[in-house]
């Protein structure tokens, strides 16, 4: 997932940004996998779903073992999500309590700047 698609991996001040596109499900999950082992050793990952417009049960295993591998790796992780159903799915579910979630890229990158 570098540049296509199915999203893009690039830095935003020193910061390791995984962006996905369209849903985060069982049919995609493999490819978003294979971009997170990219960066996963990276010390400060943020995941942007901006661009995500559905994400079910196996889009959520695939982020948090992404947290999980991140903070196995000693780095630091932020969730930018602007989308408002989303988010709450995220809080719904627990994973704000992993990691914060933010409204925009910047305030997730500032936040994973903060959690060093």
């Amino acid at each position: 997932m570098t540049n296509d698609e199915s999203g893009s991996i690039h830095q935003v001040d020193g910061c390791a940004v995984c962006s996905p596109t369209g849903e985060l499900d069982a049919a995609t999950v493999p490819q978003f996998r294979e971009a997170i082992a990219e960066i996963s050793c990276e010390p400060r990952v943020v995941i942007d779903l901006t661009a995500v417009t559905f994400i079910d049960s196996a889009g959520l295993g695939a982020l948090i073992g992404t947290v999980r591998r991140v903070h196995e790796n000693g780095g630091t992780m932020t969730v930018a999500c602007p989308r408002p159903s989303l988010t709450r799915l995220l809080e719904v579910v627990g994973f704000d309590k992993l990691v914060p979630v933010r409204n925009t890229v910047g305030a997730a990158v500032n936040a994973t700047a903060q959690q060093q």
